[in-house]
C-alpha cells in the first residue's frame, strides 16, 4: 500500500528540453497527487536557449502547483539543483530529471518506505544510455564508492526522494556532476537513513543528453580535484544519530 506523504515537491531541472518538459511537468504532477495530499512541481531552467522556459511557464497559475525558476546562463546541473532545493517547501522532495528516462508512476514505491528511510535512492535497472555513457557512468559511480564509502550501487541516479528536514541540515556547494555525491556524503553525515530502491530507466527519444560531453566531465573531475579534501574529511565524520 502506498503511503501517503505530508506533502511533496518535485524539483525538475531542465536543459534544453522543450520536447520533454510540458509532459513532465504533467507526468510528474499525475505522480504526486497519488502519494500527497498537497504538492508542487518546481521546475528549473539551467539557462537553456531553446522554448524549455516558454513551454514550462504554460503550467504556471496563481494555485503555485507549478514554479518555475530561470537560469540566465547554463551555471550546470548541480547548481539548478540546489536552486531547486532551496525553493522547494514541502516536507518530502523528489529529485528527478525531465528527460522522461524515469517512469514518475514508480513514486508510490518509493514513498512507501519513507516511514524507515530519510532518503530513498533510485537504483537504475537495465540503463537505457548508449553504451559509451554507460560505461563512464561505471566507472564515475565505482570512483565515488571507493573514493566515499558510498553506501549505494548507483550514485548519480537522478531519482531520490529525501526528507526536507534532511536537506536543511546541510550545506551544499557543487555545481556539476559531483553534486549526488555530496548530497549523498552529507545527508549520511547527518545520520540519515539511506535505503536504495530499483527504478526502471527508459532511453531518452528526444533532446539531447549533455552528461556525456567531455565538457562536463573535465568540469566533473575538476571538482572533485577541489572538493576532494573536505568531501573525504565529511566521508569519515562519525554518523549523527538521527
Amino acid at each position: 500500500m502506498t503511503s501517503l506523504l505530508p506533502g511533496l515537491s518535485i524539483v525538475l531541472p531542465c536543459y534544453e528540453e522543450e520536447e520533454n518538459v510540458a509532459r513532465a511537468i504533467s507526468t510528474a504532477a499525475d505522480a504526486a497527487a497519488c502519494v500527497s495530499t498537497e504538492f508542487e512541481i518546481v521546475v528549473v531552467d539551467d539557462g537553456s536557449s531553446d522554448r524549455t522556459s516558454e513551454i514550462a511557464s504554460r503550467f504556471v497559475t496563481g494555485s503555485g502547483r507549478v514554479r518555475l525558476l530561470v537560469h540566465p546562463e547554463n551555471r550546470g546541473y548541480g547548481a539548478a539543483l540546489r536552486t531547486g532545493l532551496e525553493a522547494a517547501r514541502m516536507p518530502w522532495v523528489l529529485i528527478a530529471d525531465a528527460d522522461l528516462q524515469f517512469d514518475f508512476g514508480e513514486l508510490g514505491e518509493f514513498a512507501a518506505l519513507t516511514d524507515a528511510a530519510d532518503l530513498v535512492a533510485g537504483r537504475r535497472v537495465d540503463r537505457q544510455d548508449p553504451f559509451g555513457r554507460r560505461m563512464n557512468a561505471a566507472a564515475w559511480n565505482w570512483l565515488m564508492r571507493t573514493l566515499f564509502d558510498l553506501p549505494v550501487s548507483d550514485v548519480d541516479c537522478a531519482f531520490k526522494l529525501i526528507r526536507r528536514e534532511l536537506l536543511d541540515q546541510v550545506a551544499l556547494t557543487s555545481t556539476g556532476a559531483l553534486f549526488s555525491t555530496e548530497l549523498l556524503i552529507a545527508c549520511r553525515a547527518q545520520g540519515a537513513r539511506i535505503v536504495e530502491h530499483d527504478v526502471r530507466h527508459r532511453p531518452r527519444v528526444a533532446g539531447e543528453p549533455s552528461g556525456g560531453r567531455l565538457s562536463v566531465i573535465a568540469r566533473a573531475f575538476g571538482e572533485l580535484a577541489r572538493e576532494y579534501a573536505s568531501l573525504r574529511t565529511l566521508s569519515r565524520v562519525p554518523r549523527a544519530q538521527p
